[in-house]
Formats: C-alpha cells, structure tokens, sequence
C-alpha cells in the first residue's frame, strides 16, 4: 500500500512528513485518513513528547489534489458532506493533539495547507514560503479550516484573505499571527530544533494541560465560573507529582526528572 506519509521517530521527537512531493503534498482522501489516523495514534503514545509537521519537496501542502476535487464535483451533497467532515476531523486530531505540534513550512501552503499550519502550536516557516487561502477563486469556501484560521489571525484579517483569495509571504503571515517565527531557508532546520528543545524542557503533563487552558479561557467571559476553573486547575498543578518535581528542581538549581 503506497503510504503519503514519511514519519521519523528520534527520542522523544515524532517527525510526520507529508510525502507527495510529485503533487505538491495536496490532500485526497488516502492523505487526509493516513494523516488523520498517525495524529490519533500518537496521541497516546507516551514516548513522544514533541511532535513535528513537515513536508517533502518544494511546498508544504497545496491544498486539495485536482483529481479529488474532480471526483467530489461529480458526486453528491451527502458525499461530500462525508468527505468534509474527514478533512474536519484531520483538523481537529491535528488541533486537539495532547502534544506541542511544530509546523515546519519550507514552501507554499494554500487553501487546507493554511489549515494545518493554523493547527499547529508552533509554526516556523522560510522567508521564500507563500501562503494563500484560494478556495473563492474556485467558487469555494474554506469553510473547514475557517475556526482554526480565524483563531490564528483574526475575523478582521479572514475578511480580506477570505475574499481576495490573494497570496502573501512570510513576512506577512508572521503579522497576521499565522507563523510564529521566519527564518532563511538555510536556517530552518536549526530554528526547528530550537523550538524543540525549548518544548522539551517544560513537564509534560502540564503542556497538555496548558493547551486545555488555552482552549478553557479564549473567548470565555472572566466571571466566577472562570475564576473558579483557573484557579482549580493551578491547585491541581501544585498538588501533581510534576509539579512538586518542577519546582523541588528549581529551588534544588538541578534539572526535573524529564528533563
């Protein structure tokens, strides 16, 4: 079975590379299941601490593959509702991944690429990588992608790269919020394993529960229920085994036990 995914494993960093390089990593269904089920499966894998997104050859991702876009106009409503909700749930493993996801970006990412980058933690990309959310030139909407890139950089700025459809760089997109950090080509694969090792220094169990305090506190209005959430989940941090260990460690000026 042809495999569109390359995915590395080193000590406690997993590497998931999309591997179409011939397609410009676009998606079709065997991409987005494969990609989909390597997400849900290291999720619970407790020897992975970090997990890496990366691409093969010149793009990151392309977006949809002409051919699937060819065989989903032919079919009906119900099939490509069904379609949809897998590319929908290929979000939501990616998004809601227990582990710090880094999104490594050597190239064009456009239309559903957007999408996975915006589902990253963390994402590093190239000063020659171009993004661009062209689903409206196509008589599209990039409506699945659409919570995790109006989260990423805003209503104001989805307004008009939703509309135009126009690309723009890198630069750019570390304005909006999209990237995080721009760097030559040359120098990407060392800015990835910066990330990485900051990554690997904070506990564990407290970067899942970080990202759940996230998801908890955006958008929420800071009454008593919030109040009383935020301050029962930092109650529980100090009571852990990880926690006790954290700061033992600092005031002990060694290194935690993950570490």
């Amino acid at each position: 079975m042809i495999s569109y995914l390359q995915i590395e494993k080193a000590e406690k960093v997993l590497t998931v590379r999309l591997n179409r390089p011939d397609k410009h990593n676009a998606f079709d269904e065997l991409l987005i299941a494969e990609l989909t089920q390597a997400f849900r499966d290291l999720a619970s894998d407790a020897a992975v601490r970090v997990v890496v997104l990366a691409a093969n050859g010149q793009s990151f991702s392309a977006g949809a593959d002409l051919d699937w876009m060819k065989r989903m106009s032919a079919m009906g409503r119900a099939e490509n509702e069904r379609d949809a909700m897998a590319l929908a749930n290929l979000m939501e493993a990616i998004d809601y991944c227990p582990k710090p996801v880094v999104g490594v970006i050597q190239g064009a990412a456009f239309g559903g690429g957007v999408g996975l980058v915006a589902c990253c933690d963390i994402a590093i990309a190239t000063s020659s990588a171009s993004f661009c959310l062209s689903e409206v030139r196509l008589g599209l909407i990039p409506a699945v992608i659409s919570p995790y890139v109006a989260a990423a950089i805003g209503p104001r700025a989805c307004r008009r790269y939703f509309l135009t459809a126009e690309k723009f760089d890198a630069a750019t997109a570390a304005k909006l919020g999209l990237v995080h950090r721009v760097v030559d080509p040359e120098a990407l694969e060392t800015a990835r394993d910066e990330t990485v090792k900051q990554l690997l220094n904070g506990g564990p169990t407290a970067q899942v529960a970080a990202k759940d305090l996230i998801r908890r506190v955006t958008g929420a209005p800071i009454d008593e229920a919030l109040r009383r959430d935020t301050a029962t989940r930092i109650a529980d941090a100090r009571a852990s085994a990880e926690g006790k260990e954290g700061i033992a460690a600092f005031l002990e000026k060694r290194k935690p036990h993950w570490q």
